[in-house]
C-alpha cells in the first residue's frame, strides 16, 4: 500500500512541502509514482523520512544527508564512511547535550534560589 503526499506528511508529522522538497532536494530514495504521476511513500519511504528528520535534527545539512544517501546506496563498501559520518554527528550531539544539561542545571539553581527566596517571606515567625 502507498500513502499520497499527505497521508505520509501526516504519518511522518511533517508539512507536505516539507516532504515534497525533501524529494526535491534529493534526500530521499526515489519515490514511487502512480499511473497518474502521484506520489506514493511506501512503509520503506517513511522509515527514511523518520532517519532524515532525525539526521536534520542533529543538524546536519540537507547537502550532508544527500551525501549519506549517496552512501547508502553505495552499499557495504561505504559502511566506514557512513560510520564515520554518523559517529561525528553523534560526538556533535553528544556535546551539545553536555551544554543543555549545565543550562539546565543552572536554570534549576536559579528557580531555586526564587522559591527560597519566595517561601521566606510567606512563612513569617
Amino acid at each position: 500500500m502507498g500513502y499520497t503526499v499527505k497521508e505520509a506528511a501526516e504519518k511522518a508529522d511533517i508539512s507536505p512541502y516539507t516532504l515534497r522538497f525533501y524529494e526535491k532536494e534529493g534526500v530521499l530514495p526515489s519515490v514511487e509514482r502512480d499511473a497518474n504521476g502521484v506520489r506514493l511513500f511506501s512503509e520503506a519511504d517513511l522509515e527514511w523520512i523518520e532517519t532524515v528528520q532525525a539526521l536534520r535534527s542533529t543538524g546536519l545539512s540537507l547537502a550532508e544527508i544527500k551525501r549519506y544517501l549517496a552512501l547508502y546506496k553505495g552499499g557495504e563498501a561505504t559502511l566506514g564512511q557512513r560510520k564515520e559520518m554518523l559517529t561525528l554527528q553523534r560526538n556533535k550531539v553528544e556535546d551539545q547535550i553536555g551544554k543543555l544539561m549545565k543550562t539546565l542545571e543552572r536554570l534549576n539553581y536559579k528557580l531555586a534560589l526564587i522559591d527560597a527566596q519566595d517561601n521566606r517571606f510567606d512563612k513569617l515567625p
